[in-house]
């Protein structure tokens, strides 16, 4: 039996990217508390106002946040409460698996990548 590793997979494909990026999941992570603007993803992160901008705007395009405009400032916060199920599951696979992900030549900590993400 094949696999069907077709174009019916791009969107699953896509939203994983977008959620692959140390930077895009503290952001989405940090949004998931409440409503925050740039000022404060940058603060609390500890990132360049233009990093946070450019994640923002990827999370944007995706679908994933959106803001609300209130006088100057722009207030993001989370458009699919499912995302919240999506990171809750997760973390109980990482749980589940213990290091193995974080082990994983290609993509864990062996590969270059970070260790943690900070939220």
């Amino acid at each position: 039996m094949a696999i069907d590793c077709g174009p019916g997979l791009a969107p699953a494909v896509a939203l994983f990217r977008s959620l692959g990026d140390p930077t895009r999941l503290a952001i989405l992570r940090r949004i998931a508390t409440g409503e925050a603007r740039v000022v404060d993803l940058t603060g609390e992160l500890r990132l360049a106002q233009s990093t946070v901008s450019k994640h923002l705007a990827c999370l944007r395009d995706c679908g994933l946040i959106d803001y609300r405009a209130e006088g100057r400032q722009s207030f993001y916060a989370l458009t699919r409460p499912e995302l919240l199920d999506l990171l809750r599951s997760a973390e109980q696979v990482l749980a589940a698996t213990g290091e193995a992900v974080a082990l994983c030549p290609t993509y864990g900590r062996s590969a270059g990548s970070p260790s943690e993400v900070s939220a």
